[in-house]
């Protein structure tokens, strides 16, 4: 019990501060990249719901190869992709050896691509199912397609999304993890670091454990918060 104390202990010698700066680490990487998968999802969304051929079919190829591909295999390919990419800009301006692309950064793209996919589905599906009467109304009332969209389709929407997008939030908070593979020092990462250092595996990854379950249902209780304030506004409207 000592031991475990003075090993996650917040003073010097401890690694209490270095595993929660990786949390916020994890926490932010997973944020940046939901909130940039909920772009490509939105945009994958209306190309699945589009009447135009290509629009329709790249929205299909894209979600069907990024929740097809290993999520795994999407990290490697967008940073080395990207880095050999960089590589070559700076060999083109004099510059000499490998530019790889910042760990952080590629981490944030992976998940937000990774996530669109599956946003885009959710997104596709709850305009789907929103009441079709709500679109006659709009017509009636001489809205325009932005005023219907923004003032009454998409709050709708968002209800009848809000319980897959939890379940999406809790695929890329898991998704976070993969990063450290690139070099990003996030919780995984840092605990392995103390695992590694200590030769106190089971310490570490137990407090990892428990770190990601604290994120996971704090967040997911902003989820369902949201979620019960949308259908009790639905109904006292």
């Amino acid at each position: 019990m000592i031991n475990l104390v003075h090993l996650l202990g917040l003073e010097e010698g401890g690694w209490g501060v270095a595993l929660l700066l990786a949390s916020s680490v994890t926490l932010a990487l997973s944020v940046l990249g939901f909130l940039l998968g909920a772009v490509f999802g939105a945009a994958a969304a209306a190309g699945r719901l589009s009447s135009r051929g290509i629009p329709a079919w790249l929205a299909h190829v894209y979600g069907t190869v990024f929740r097809g591909v290993p999520d795994l295999l999407t990290i490697y390919l967008l940073y080395y992709g990207g880095s050999i990419a960089l590589t070559q800009i700076g060999k083109f301006f004099g510059a000499a050896g490998f530019v790889g692309l910042p760990a952080f950064a590629t981490g944030v793209l992976a998940i937000g691509v990774i996530s669109g996919a599956y946003q885009g589905e959710v997104y596709r599906g709850a305009y789907q199912a929103v009441d079709r009467g709500q679109f006659d109304a709009c017509k009636a009332l001489g809205l325009s397609r932005s005023q219907s969209l923004r003032l009454v389709i998409v709050p709708q929407l968002m209800r009848h999304a809000l319980p897959g997008l939890g379940n999406v939030w809790q695929l890329v908070l898991k998704d976070s993890a993969l990063i450290s593979v690139i070099g990003l020092v996030e919780l995984m990462r840092q605990a392995q670091i103390g695992a590694g250092s200590t030769r106190e595996p089971f310490i570490f990854y137990v407090a990892a454990a428990a770190l990601y379950f604290v994120i996971a249902a704090v967040t997911a209780s902003v989820f369902r918060y949201g979620e019960a304030r949308a259908w009790r506004g639905m109904v006292h409207a």
